[in-house]
C-alpha cells in the first residue's frame, strides 16, 4: 500500500472518530514529511532506520509507513477500516443516499485543519457532486476569520485548483452581526456561491433582541442557508451549552419568505435544530440543508447523522437542497 495514504486513510477515519486533534496531526504530518520522497528513497530510508530518527516521525507512523513499504495494509489502518464499516447512524439510509452535497465546511484558512485540495479530495471520495467551502468571516477572530483580502485571496485559490470529480463551490460562514448585518462587504458576498449566515455571540441574548438579530441575517439578500441556528451544544470536549432563545414561528416564517434554508447541522456535539423545531420549521413550509459543519476531512461523513435526523422528523427529500442536483442548486442559490 502506497504509505502517505495510508497515513492520510487513518488520519480520515480518526477524524471521523472525534479523535483529539493531537493525534489526527500526527499521521497528517508524517504524511508531509514522506510526500517528496520517492518510493526507493523512502525504503532505504526505512532499512537504514534514517526515516525512524526523523522529527515528526513517532513509532505509531513509523509502523504504518514500515508495513505500507513492505506492501501490507498497516495493521492499525485495517483496524480503523474494520471500527469504521457501518454507516455512523443506520438511521435514514434511503435519505443519506440521496444527499448529493454538502455547503458548510471549514479548512486551514479558518479553523479547520487542512488545505482546501485534501477537503476537496475527501469530498471526491465519499462520492460528492459538490462540496462547499465556507471559512469564517472576519469578526470571529478566535476562528481566525477571513478579512476580505483573505476572502479574495482564497478565491483566487479556489479558481485554480483542479477539484476532479467534485464542484467546489465557494462560500463563506458569516457572522450575523447584533445589528442583523453580515460580517462581510456586500461586494465579495455577491461574489460566492453560497453564504451560510449564523450567530456566534451573545448567545444568552433575550428573544427579543436574538430574534431581531437573526431576522436581519436572514432578510439579507445574500444569505442562503441559515447556520445551526439555536448555537447550542449538547456534548464533546467544549462541554454543553443550551439552545438561545428567539421566535421560532416569525425566524422560520422568514426564512420561508426569504428563500433561505434552515440547516440542520450534522455535527454531534450540535445535533442543531433541536427536533421540536425542526418540526417546527417543516410545518412552516421551510427548505433544509443537511451540512456537515466539517473542520476536517473525516468529518464530511457526518452527513449520515443529518440524514438520521431529518428522515426521523419526516422531512422530504425534495425539500432538503443538499439532496438536488448541481445545476437545480446553483438556480436557487442565485435567486
Amino acid at each position: 500500500m502506497e504509505p502517505v495514504s495510508a497515513l492520510n486513510e487513518i488520519a480520515f477515519w480518526l477524524e471521523r472518530e472525534l479523535a483529539p486533534s493531537f493525534k489526527v496531526q500526527a499521521f497528517r504530518k508524517a504524511a508531509a514529511i514522506i510526500a517528496p520522497l520517492d518510493a526507493d528513497e523512502l525504503a532505504a530510508r526505512v532499512a537504514d532506520g534514517r526515516l525512524k530518527r526523523t522529527k515528526g516521525i513517532g513509532d505509531r507512523t513509523f509502523q504504518v509507513i514500515s508495513q505500507a513499504v513492505d506492501g501490507e495494509v498497516p495493521a492499525y489502518l485495517a483496524d480503523l477500516r474494520e471500527r469504521n464499516a457501518e454507516p455512523l447512524d443506520a438511521g435514514g439510509a434511503e435519505l443519506r443516499a440521496l444527499l448529493r452535497g454538502d455547503l458548510h465546511s471549514h479548512t486551514e484558512w479558518s479553523d479547520g485543519t487542512v488545505p482546501i485540495e485534501v477537503m476537496a479530495a475527501a469530498a471526491a471520495t465519499l462520492g460528492r457532486e459538490y462540496q462547499a467551502i465556507t471559512d469564517h468571516s472576519p469578526t470571529l477572530t478566535v476562528a481566525s476569520g477571513l478579512t476580505a483580502e483573505r476572502l479574495e485571496e482564497q478565491l483566487g485559490v479556489i479558481a485554480g485548483l483542479d477539484t476532479g470529480s467534485v464542484t467546489l463551490l465557494t462560500g463563506i460562514e458569516v457572522d450575523i452581526l447584533e445589528d442583523g448585518t453580515l460580517d462581510q462587504t456586500p461586494a465579495l458576498l455577491d461574489r460566492l456561491d453560497v453564504v451560510v449566515a449564523s450567530v456566534h455571540s451573545k448567545l444568552r441574548a433575550d428573544s427579543r433582541t436574538m430574534t431581531a438579530r437573526m431576522l436581519g441575517g436572514i432578510r439579507a439578500p445574500h444569505t442562503n442557508v441559515l447556520g445551526h441556528c439555536t448555537g447550542r451544544l449538547v456534548q464533546g470536549s467544549r462541554g454543553t451549552r443550551p439552545p438561545s432563545e428567539f421566535d421560532a414561528d416569525a425566524v422560520f416564517a422568514a426564512c420561508v419568505e426569504n428563500g433561505v434554508a434552515v440547516e440542520i447541522n450534522s455535527r454531534p456535539e450540535r445535533q442543531d435544530p433541536p427536533d421540536e423545531l425542526i418540526q417546527r420549521a417543516l410545518d412552516a413550509g421551510c427548505l433544509f440543508s443537511i451540512d456537515t459543519d466539517a473542520h476536517a476531512p473525516g468529518q464530511l461523513d457526518f452527513l449520515a447523522y443529518g440524514a438520521a435526523r431529518a428522515a426521523a422528523n419526516g422531512v422530504p427529500a425534495d425539500r432538503i437542497v443538499t439532496t438536488w442536483p448541481l445545476p437545480r442548486l446553483r438556480e436557487w442559490l442565485a435567486k
